[in-house]
């Protein structure tokens, strides 16, 4: 009968591979990886060396014992669990001999892949494997990658072998980890590898976890697994729902790239992933690189920039000067203004409106908009939906420059459709009559917090903002607010 062991507890990070940048041969960068560790070791109980996040797949078997020895030498007591995953047996004993050379712990051995054998050739993997080496082996599941479930049957029965301690379970089906828990749970280990789901796989009993993210938040993971421990499951989900939108972006993107993504804006440079994994252009976009950039921020794992942001003020009629409309024009030409603000922090919206003839400055004001767009601030049509636009025929201009493609989703997104949507609504319950729609045009100057990441949030905001400078523009003040459509919502 196997015997637990007790080091398979709590909380272990899949170290990426560090490489050195700009190098043709894409060579392993020990000292980064022993910076790595370095910074993780005072927050976890134990390191994992070439796994999925660490691309083992693209390793050498050299590099592998290389890295196992350097997490050997910066460990110290800590255990060191060496990933020993490869498509054919023969080669996975080589690289878990290789590791008990160099003093790991144990080794983390995934489900054969590429050509996929029986359940028995899977069983017989396994067992020569754990007869081949006298070291603790972890199995590893993860369908994800591998196109396949390492079954429970077959799992079953290679718990009663010796040397096996525990699964490593990445497929984030808690379905399946509840299986295992009630079927091997008290002969081996389950640790959970999917940062998604780690409160709930803590909850239904697993031992620790392996995580990508727990090299970038691992005190977190300690607190989750702290409070579980204590019974304070409300602490619990509060710790995970701080990470959750990281966890699911590291999980989503492959581990690997969006972690190195991290770590370098938190200082430390693990260099690119081996070819053809790429940081930006592939798999992990501009967008992307940026909502990570702000959730750091906001878990105070880098410095926020300062985040104040100046909502405009002033006479309203002096706001529209970057459209050449002055407040004498304006007044002229009869041009209707408005101004709207809803929603609170992050969320708040600022909408400015001005409206009027087409013949008027303002019909010349939105033909440039459309012609000689603003560098980083270009206006864009008002739409419902792909090919139905709203009357009055109405541009939307941010007001602050649109730094990347996240900020300028949120302009060219659920603002977008919130303003249009309360134009609809005004034109439905004749704030805006029939004839204005269609004789006018209008120009909405809308202002976002640059950090912005609540869609939902900021679609509300956005429609109130809207419906007010409407209601204002349109001398309607005495009309109750209307509550937000919801039909297509972002």
């Amino acid at each position: 009968m196997p015997i637990k062991v007790p080091w398979m507890k709590g909380v272990y990070p899949a170290l990426v591979t560090p490489f050195v940048p700009k190098s043709e041969s894409e060579d392993v960068d020990e000292e980064a990886f022993r910076r790595l560790i370095r910074h993780c070791l005072p927050h976890v109980d134990g390191v994992v060396t070439s796994g999925t996040t660490g691309e083992f797949s693209y390793l050498s078997r050299q590099e592998q014992r290389r890295l196992v020895e350097i997490a050997v030498e910066e460990a110290g007591a800590k255990p060191v669990i060496a990933g020993c995953g490869a498509s054919g047996t023969v080669e996975a004993i080589a690289l878990a001999k290789d590791a008990k050379a160099a003093g790991a712990t144990g080794i983390l051995v995934v489900t054969p892949y590429f050509l996929h054998p029986s359940d028995k050739g899977v069983y017989q993997h396994f067992h020569d494997i754990a007869g081949a080496v006298d070291i603790p082996l972890v199995l590893y599941n993860i369908p994800q990658v591998m196109d396949r479930y390492l079954s429970r049957p077959v799992v079953e029965d290679l718990a009663d072998l010796p040397n096996v301690v525990g699964l490593k379970d990445s497929s984030g089906n808690l379905t399946y980890t509840t299986e295992l828990l009630e079927y091997v749970g008290d002969r081996i280990d389950i640790f959970v590898g999917h940062d998604e789901v780690v409160l709930a796989a803590l909850a239904s009993g697993v031992s620790g976890m392996i995580l990508a993210s727990a090299q970038v938040y691992p005190e977190v993971w300690q607190a989750v697994i702290r409070f579980v421990r204590e019974g304070n499951l409300p602490a619990a989900r509060d710790a995970q729902q701080q990470v959750q939108k990281l966890s699911r972006i590291f999980c989503r993107h492959g581990g690997g790239v969006p972690v190195k993504a991290a770590l370098k804006m938190m200082g430390l440079s693990m260099g690119p992933p081996r070819k053809p994994l790429k940081t930006v252009g592939g798999a992990l976009l501009h967008e992307t690189r940026a909502e990570i950039q702000l959730e750091l921020e906001r878990l105070g794992k880098i410095e926020s920039p300062d985040g104040s942001v100046s909502y405009p003020d002033g006479e309203l009629a002096d706001r529209f000067s970057d459209l050449e409309i002055t407040a004498a024009d304006i007044a002229a030409n009869g041009l209707r203004t408005g101004s709207g603000v809803a929603g609170q922090e992050l969320s708040k919206v600022q909408i400015d409106l001005v409206a009027g003839p087409k013949t008027s400055p303002l019909g010349d004001a939105y033909a440039l908009q459309l012609t000689y767009p603003l560098h980083g601030r270009e206006a864009l049509t008002t739409i419902l939906e792909p090919a139905l636009t709203v009357r009055p025929a109405t541009l939307i201009l941010p007001t602050l420059p649109q730094m990347n493609l996240r900020q300028a989703n949120m302009i060219y997104g659920p603002t977008q459709l919130a303003v249009a949507r309360a134009i609809a609504d005004a034109l439905e319950d004749r704030t805006i009559s029939a004839d204005t729609a269609d004789q006018e045009v209008m120009i909405a100057l809308a202002t976002l917090h640059p950090k912005a990441l609540d869609r939902h949030g900021l679609y509300h905001a956005a429609y109130q903002a809207a419906a007010q400078a409407i209601r204002q523009a349109f001398s309607l003040p005495g009309v109750t607010q209307p509550s937000p459509s919801t039909s297509g919502q972002a």
